[in-house]
């Protein structure tokens, strides 16, 4: 008996259905059923099961068909066309696609390798119809043999109609993605976040889907009335939740990316907030603006200090207002006896363990030496000690920087410090909110 598979077909045990279940619980206790295929009724109303065809041997065959508790009148045939079972057809996105791609290997007539499978993407960006790989999948020679019947199989098997993959991003100030669009007419996508719908070419802008935590807290900032500079405007990730959400009543953006500059034209009329914004597009540096905001938002990595001078000069120089101040801050590890009391998780740069606000401090009692010190007035269980001192440095700086261009005293005060995501090993991603007040003559 030849009861191997054969291209495209299952084997299966046909019987009656009255011995159908008996059939059933013989192959289950010898594990010869096919789990993956259901049964099926056959045309004079028999009933196939789907068994491992090569796991079905002669004796198995005596065994059913000898008198005894398992007697049952069978036959070997091939389901040329086998149901996937219930358990079988719930598979996950990356499963599916590995499944097609494996497909689409074999019948080019090619091997599928353990190194291929290691090469499949396991996650991706979506974005509508269109889904961005990582620069670290298909990477195999193999891949580019096969030509656009790859991306019109990962396409398919992901529900999607387009495909980009990612490369590294581009030296320099502009930090242009290098994203290669591999099928589909453009890269141009639309992605919504709390509310606010950003459009923008995947293959000239970049997404940072990690930033999402900063721009609903953003989004929840009290700014009604406020005058907002966002330095780093981008396609207007923060620039949009302070308008949409936060009720700032005008906002300038300031980007040197013309592709950027592009999209945040179209992301403020998508949004309906045109009329309250004015793009300034060039170098930040050479702005030709002061003394107009009442918050500036510096949301570049890993520094936004070569900005600085230009957000103190924004701020308006009566009353001052709130700098809100990316930063990457390295973290050096040390030892677990070197950290009594700090648990691992409160090691983790995450939202929970790294964010601690000091809103409701009485800010009218504070001396203008200690508004740069917050090391005794904060509740620093659950900040990391290299934000702090970062938060002190720059607290520092940016209150000298005032004072020079101001000519007069100025207070700098912490008002939260926030972890947005872990950046690299031992990097984090932080933003400073430092308030900035000029200090009125007694």
């Amino acid at each position: 008996m030849d009861a191997k598979d054969t291209r495209g077909a299952v084997s299966a045990l046909v019987t009656e259905p009255r011995f159908a279940q008996r059939l059933r619980e013989y192959l289950e206790g010898e594990q010869i059923l096919d789990v993956r295929y259901r049964l099926q009724k056959m045309p004079g109303g028999s009933v196939a099961l789907p068994v491992l065809g090569e796991k079905l041997t002669e004796q198995h065959l005596r065994a059913l068909q000898k008198s005894g508790p398992w007697e049952v009148p069978c036959r070997l045939t091939q389901l040329q066309d086998p149901v996937p079972s219930k358990a079988a057809s719930v598979r996950t996105p990356a499963q599916k696609l590995c499944r097609e791609l494996q497909r689409l290997v074999v019948g080019s007539g090619e091997s599928w390798s353990e190194e291929l499978e290691r090469d499949v993407p396991r996650s991706w960006q979506r974005h509508g119809d269109l889904v961005l790989l990582s620069e670290d999948n298909f990477g195999a020679a193999l891949w580019e043999k096969l030509g656009p019947a790859l991306w019109e199989t990962v396409a398919s098997a992901l529900g999607a109609r387009r495909v980009a993959k990612r490369g590294r991003v581009s030296p320099g100030g502009m930090r242009s993605p290098s994203v290669t669009l591999l099928l589909g007419q453009d890269g141009w996508v639309e992605h919504v976040d709390n509310g606010i719908r950003y459009t923008f070419d995947v293959t000239k802008c970049m997404f940072s889907p990690g930033n999402i935590t900063e721009k609903l807290r953003v989004a929840s900032l009290p700014c009604s009335g406020e005058v907002l500079v966002d330095l780093y405007a981008g396609i207007g990730y923060f620039t949009l939740p302070y308008l949409v959400h936060a009720a700032a009543a005008f906002a300038h953006a300031c980007e040197w990316n013309r592709h950027a500059v592009e999209a945040l034209q179209r992301n403020l009329v998508l949004n309906g907030v045109q009329d309250r914004c004015r793009i300034h597009h060039g170098d930040n540096r050479q702005l030709e603006l002061q003394d107009v905001a009442d918050r500036v938002n510096l949301g570049l990595i890993p520094s936004s200090e070569k900005g600085w001078p230009m957000a103190c000069r924004v701020l308006k120089k009566d009353t001052g207002g709130v700098l809100h101040i990316h930063h990457n801050v390295e973290v050096l590890p040390a030892p677990a006896h070197l950290q009594p009391g700090v648990s691992r998780d409160e090691q983790r740069p995450t939202k929970e363990a790294g964010s601690v606000g000091w809103e409701d401090r009485e800010r009218e009692h504070q001396s203008p030496k200690d508004t740069e010190s917050c090391g005794k007035e904060m509740q620093v269980a659950r900040v990391r000690p290299e934000w702090q001192r970062w938060a002190e440095a720059t607290a520092m700086q940016i209150r000298g920087l005032l004072e020079e261009l101001h000519g007069r005293p100025w207070r700098t005060s912490i008002l939260h410090i926030e972890a947005v995501k872990s950046y690299a090993p031992h990097v984090h991603h932080v933003v400073l909110d430092l308030e900035c007040r000029p200090t009125l003559p007694a």
